[in-house]
């Protein structure tokens, strides 16, 4: 891991992870989670400009030529948080400002399928929710991010997906990964079905996108905003598509050693989920939040078979279900490498100008 390119200090930050269960419609529920992580999207939103981000009739159009099956979730989330104009084009994550990070995604295929992710962050910028969803008929929970959008997570059919930044500076028009997730946890039952519906939408930047389900059918898709998806049978991701195209990214992350060690583990015969669970709560693949300003925020290990997640970090575990109506609050006291002063535009001059923070 390289160190970091700016001026840095660690220090004691809590982060509030919690469960909350949104309803069977947007509400009041989703509405006060909103509102809670709002002011600071609301800065991140705008940083670049108001005039910088798609008016609300780009926005809402957007979401029903593409995703006319969320329309009125996304209405009716509108309308539960107030109605605002700007809100509501944020809520459509139709061009947000584009954002990176650094991930780690590995499945297991076999009779008990598992994927395990871990989130690698800012943990300061983390929402630290998860979020369980009963809208338009199917239940939903996973790591909310972006309102409604997700990072990770798993529908009531058992269909499991996790994200991972694709290592690639190229920005388009389409839009954030989260509500792509969103879109395919509430209308994919099936690996097969969820990919054919990637590979058909508009994508901002790049992302892999793992997919697995509960008969164990597994895919990565590599999609991007400048050349058409990719479809493939790997098990395992970092932050790359094949070769390294954004150098100072990949050496930064150390995605590169990441990758190698993920490809090892998956394709060790007798590997079991808990063997991997526990690689991932270990270096290389685990970094620390003390020693990299993107240290892993939590691991995620999703469970087709028995709608299960659990977050883990080396210390303690949590397990939930996309069956249950349960909630809590389980707040981590953590040491964190922050910078000493982070603009609004999160420019780094180690990666560039692409934002990465909010």
């Amino acid at each position: 891991m390289s160190g970091e390119p700016f001026p840095v200090h660690v220090a004691d930050l809590e982060l509030p992870f919690r469960c909350v269960d949104a309803g069977s419609a947007p509400g009041p529920t989703a509405a006060a989670e909103f509102a809670r992580a709002w002011p600071s999207y609301r800065r991140w939103f705008l940083h670049e400009g108001d005039e910088q981000r798609p008016s609300y009739t780009e926005s809402r159009a957007a979401v029903a030529r593409w995703m006319p099956e969320l329309l009125d979730d996304y209405d009716g989330f509108v309308k539960a948080v107030g109605g605002g104009d700007l809100e509501a084009r944020f809520l459509s994550h139709w061009c947000p400002p584009p954002l990176v990070a650094a991930c780690s995604i590995a499945m297991i295929a076999g009779p008990h399928p598992a994927l395990i992710r871990n989130y690698d962050y800012p943990p300061s910028l983390c929402d630290a929710l998860a979020l369980r969803t009963h809208w338009s008929g199917r239940s939903v929970f996973g790591m909310s991010d972006c309102g409604w959008g997700l990072m990770d997570g798993i529908n009531d059919a058992g269909l499991a997906i996790a994200i991972s930044f694709g290592g690639r500076r190229d920005v388009g028009k389409g839009f954030g990964i989260g509500l792509v997730v969103r879109y395919l946890l509430q209308l994919a039952t099936t690996t097969e079905e969820a990919a054919e519906r990637l590979i058909g939408l508009p994508l901002q930047m790049s992302y892999n996108v793992a997919i697995l389900d509960a008969l164990g059918a597994h895919r990565i898709v590599r999609v991007a905003p400048d050349r058409p998806a990719e479809v493939t049978a790997d098990l395992s991701c970092a932050n790359r598509q094949g070769a390294t195209e954004w150098p100072l990214h990949a050496e930064y992350c150390n995605t590169v050693e990441r990758e190698e060690h993920l490809l090892a583990l998956v394709n060790f015969p007798l590997i079991e989920p808990d063997d991997l669970v526990g690689a991932f709560l270990r270096p290389p693949i685990y970094r620390s939040l003390a020693a990299s300003t993107w240290g892993t925020v939590y691991t995620a290990a999703y469970s087709p078979g028995t709608g299960g997640l659990t977050l883990l970090w080396p210390d303690d575990q949590w397990f939930m279900s996309v069956h249950a109506d349960d909630q809590g609050f389980r707040p981590r006291q953590v040491l964190a490498l922050m910078p000493e002063a982070v603009p609004l535009a999160g420019v780094t001059p180690h990666l560039g100008r692409i934002p990465l923070v909010r």
